[in-house]
């Protein structure tokens, strides 16, 4: 007994972690040495036609600030506000025998919840584009 409590306690040494605390300053040292060195080796020649903005081979036309409709960014987030919630099945998907009825009476609720949200946004005219 006294030799599994003696090996626990050995486990939890602080000096288990000194490859890890290495392994992130190396790679913390890496990076700031690649930023460094590629500012400082790196051509750099700034001209008009380098720092004009580029869209995919497409010719510039007016202001990009331009206001846009509000429309856009609300269906961006009930995206990923919906797409969120559909990731929390999978946990559901994978213990659903262990997880009973108890389990599926959880799921239904969250599914008529979630379905409860999607209506009232429907019902708003959030999703509607002629306006």
């Amino acid at each position: 007994m006294q030799f599994f409590l003696l090996q626990a306690n050995a486990m939890n040494d602080a000096g288990n972690y000194l490859p890890i605390v290495l392994q992130l300053l190396f790679a913390m040292g890496l990076v700031t040495l690649i930023i460094i060195g590629s500012s400082y080796l790196g051509p750099s020649r700034k001209t008009a036609d380098k720092l004009q903005n580029f869209e995919s081979g497409i010719e510039i036309r007016g202001n990009a600030r331009q206001p846009i409709a509000v429309k856009y960014f609300l269906v961006a987030i009930l995206f990923v506000l919906f797409d969120v919630e559909v990731i929390f099945f999978y946990p559901y998907a994978v213990n659903f025998k262990e997880l009973g009825w108890e389990g599926f009476i959880a799921v239904v609720v969250f599914v008529a919840l979630f379905l409860t949200g999607f209506i009232y946004i429907f019902k708003k005219g959030a999703l509607k584009w002629e306006e």
